[in-house]
């Protein structure tokens, strides 16, 4: 109840506009209960982005799809766009970075480790090439974000799928060639 509250406040307020107390008003809980939880907003905010990171690597085990994962990350993002705005926007801009980015790690290594079945590429260089696009796809979604979320999460998901299909195999057999 407190973490739906705190995203419905997020979504209508900038983050710096929220106080434990119109947490604790609307939950109608004391002030006590708010802290046996959280230490404060920004563990709380901390724990929403934990949450919804272990969602996508769940959905990740079930699908084995990068781009399914992001999709899945989109969604709350979607749903939640004032809210993610206006995080973007604050002080803590540095937490959801961090989750984008664990996001993009998450979901990149395992599916450097998934095309690298049957190649010999060192585990140096799978790390090198999930990092790379760990990093591209990261800046990818902090820019859409900054522009307000309008393009559609799966004509961009998509489309960077289909130009990454088969580039990161082909990387990972070049890697194997340099070392000959």
């Amino acid at each position: 109840m407190i973490r739906e509250v705190f995203i419905k406040k997020l979504n209508e307020h900038p983050l710096n506009k929220i106080t434990v107390k119109d947490i604790v008003r609307e939950c109608g809980i004391n002030r006590n209960t708010f802290y046996y939880y959280y230490t404060d907003i920004y563990a709380l905010l901390s724990e929403i982005f934990q949450t919804e990171l272990q969602t996508v690597i769940d959905e990740y085990n079930d699908t084995l799809s990068w781009e399914e994962s992001f999709l899945v990350a989109t969604k709350f993002a979607l749903e939640n766009r004032t809210a993610i705005y206006h995080i973007y926007n604050s002080m803590q801009r540095e937490e959801l970075e961090n989750y984008i980015y664990n996001v993009s790690g998450t979901v990149m290594i395992r599916y450097v480790e998934k095309v690298s079945k049957g190649i010999s590429a060192t585990q140096e260089d799978k790390k090198l090439i999930a990092s790379f696009y760990q990093g591209a796809l990261t800046e990818m979604l902090l820019r859409w974000v900054a522009s307000g979320m309008k393009e559609d999460p799966n004509i961009v998901i998509r489309r960077i799928g289909q130009l990454f299909d088969g580039n990161i195999a082909l990387s990972l057999e070049r890697s194997v060639n340099l070392k000959d």
